[in-house]
């Protein structure tokens, strides 16, 4: 589970709620424009059209505002993993890689400000939950999910899970953020070496 919401205070009615998603998607594309260093508080407030004053009743500091931002690309994340996970029965939990990679991709690729921070690790090794560092915190939500969907427990795949999602993050970084090679051929890169690494926890399962 993620850490608590970095709200100062949650918003009561839909107005105040709509106002708050408004923030955190200009967030977004000022992240995607100037990068974190050249995002301002006042400058968030400029794009959603809410006042300055308005921000700070539910975000202290700009680090606030990137936290909800990176917490609610978890959960769109996380949910959006167990939808497509229901629209493609699989037998084991191995042979989810692919949909977890391709959506994870799809995520750089079109959720604003996310190639930029991704899940907080420009910002913060700690964004998303004080105790626990951004990458546990994913691969341990992942393991939890298949755990329960799969009907083992997720102490059993927590490692392999998070040695899957170290190497996908790390080639997935050179693919998006250094540009030393063509993009494509990166991502069949990491695809590749993924699915060979978990193909080891298959073959044991079906021994």
């Amino acid at each position: 589970m993620a850490s608590p919401t970095p709200l100062r205070r949650q918003p009561v009615q839909q107005r105040s709620a709509q106002r708050v998603q408004r923030m955190l998607d200009a967030c977004a594309e000022l992240i995607d424009d100037l990068g974190y260093d050249g995002v301002t508080t006042t400058l968030i407030a400029e794009r959603a059209e809410v006042a300055v004053g308005s921000l700070y009743q539910f975000f202290p500091d700009k680090r606030a505002v990137v936290q909800a931002l990176t917490q609610r690309n978890l959960a769109h994340f996380m949910t959006e993993i167990g939808r497509r996970f229901d629209a493609t029965p699989l037998a084991h939990w191995t042979l989810g890689a692919d949909i977890v990679f391709d959506l994870y991709v799809e995520m750089y690729r079109e959720v604003p400000g996310f190639r930029r921070i991704r899940f907080g690790d420009v910002v913060d090794v700690r964004l998303i939950d004080d105790d626990r560092d951004n990458n546990t915190v994913i691969a341990e939500d992942i393991a939890a999910f298949l755990g329960a969907r799969f009907g083992v427990a997720a102490e059993e795949i927590r490692l392999p899970v998070a040695v899957a999602h170290e190497i996908a993050d790390s080639i997935l970084n050179l693919a998006f953020r250094r540009s030393l090679f063509p993009e494509e051929t990166v991502i069949s890169e990491a695809k590749m070496v993924v699915r060979a690494y978990l193909s080891g926890q298959l073959e044991s399962w079906r021994v």
